[in-house]
């Protein structure tokens, strides 16, 4: 099956900024989906085109930040307060199927662009929009606030450190994935119906929905999740950090009982696997500060090289912590790199938000 021509009928309509709903758009774009993207002429179109660091060409149309999520769509800068815009977006409504929305509280009907005034243009419409704690609330939200709000930065940096973000913006990203959901959902009912629908996510939910065991932990036990670095709160050891002869930073994956004994052949360090003081992840968790000492003293023998070299493949229970320039010198991260020839003559690239294979 050739997953790139999946939506090759359909056309999406993305009214929708920044990161959360072009990321929806794009993931459409990935399957062969024509999309058609309008962006508010009157602020200079979506508000990332501007978000540029430093050293990009401060007179270019585009950032590096924009391209990461306008991939193969057909921009136009409109004013969505004229009447003659408004009527050629209505004109596309009449033939698309999807439409991506992220207006500001109330701002939708306004512009005659909500769920109601575009179903009456077209009755199969399926409606995706995306706000920052529901439909009904007018209270604005952006994925910092949302990270610190539900939890996240709360519970991530180092034990000794301040609470600190995360370095993407996770939660716009987790909001498209709810909303790619929904729409798929909506476009299966439909073939059933032949009937539109909207679907809503925001950003507040879709953030309290990923909280998983840390969420779970709290509810189950009272356990509040404090900032453990990158350690795991149920395995050990499991996200705790080591360093090794030659300077490289690894990071243990040590989640089962063998991996823990296959770590520990690979150290050099049998003894541990026997020790009562480890023998069971229980054991390690109460331990583990006792343990990680133990290991680190092992791995500053040894160079990655060297570990690479023995009977047991340390990539089982440990992998190189690496940079994005290391990330992309991989073959299956270059697979993953798409570009674009922009209107301006430039070549642009970001990474694939489908990360899928269908085969038949």
């Amino acid at each position: 099956m050739d997953y790139q021509k999946v939506f090759s009928d359909l056309k999406v309509l993305e009214l929708s900024s920044v990161l959360a709903g072009p990321a929806v758009g794009m993931f459409f774009a990935e399957l062969g989906a024509r999309v058609t993207k309008v962006e508010n002429v009157k602020t200079g179109g979506d508000v990332t085109r501007s978000w540029k660091m430093d050293g990009e060409d401060a007179d270019s149309s585009y950032s590096a930040y924009y391209h990461s999520v306008n991939w193969n769509k057909d921009a136009h800068l409109l004013d969505l307060s004229s009447e003659a815009d408004r009527k050629l977006v209505h004109s596309w409504v009449e033939e698309c199927d999807i439409v991506i929305a992220n207006f500001k509280y109330r701002s939708s009907e306004k512009l005659g662009m909500d769920y109601s005034s575009l179903k009456a243009v077209n009755p199969r419409l399926i409606y995706g929009t995306i706000s920052a704690y529901g439909k009904d609330d007018p209270r604005p939200g952006f994925d910092v606030s949302m990270q610190a709000e539900t939890g996240w930065v709360y519970m991530n940096g180092d034990e000794s450190g301040p609470p600190t973000k995360m370095p993407v913006a996770l939660v716009d990203i987790l909001a498209a994935h709810q909303l790619k959901e929904g729409l798929l959902i909506a476009l299966m009912e439909r073939m059933k119906t032949g009937a539109g629908s909207e679907v809503h996510v925001s950003l507040f939910n879709s953030s309290i929905a990923s909280l998983a065991n840390q969420a779970s932990n709290w509810l189950n036990m009272g356990i509040l999740p404090e900032r453990k670095g990158s350690k795991h709160p149920n395995i050990a050891p499991y996200g705790d950090i080591l360093r090794t002869k030659d300077l490289v930073d690894v990071m243990l994956t040590a989640g089962t009982q063998k991996q823990f004994e296959d770590l520990c052949k690979i150290l050099g360090r049998t003894d541990l696997i026997a020790d009562e003081l480890f023998k069971r992840n229980a054991d390690r968790l109460k331990n583990r500060e006792l343990l990680i000492s133990q290991l680190q003293e092992a791995i500053s023998k040894l160079s990655f090289t060297e570990l690479e070299a023995g009977s047991i493949q340390p990539r089982s229970v440990m992998v190189p912590i690496q940079n994005l320039e290391q990330v992309f010198q991989n073959p299956y991260a270059q697979k993953m790199v798409l570009s674009q020839s922009e209107a301006d003559g430039s070549e642009s690239l970001r990474v694939a938000t489908v990360a899928f294979e269908i085969e038949s």
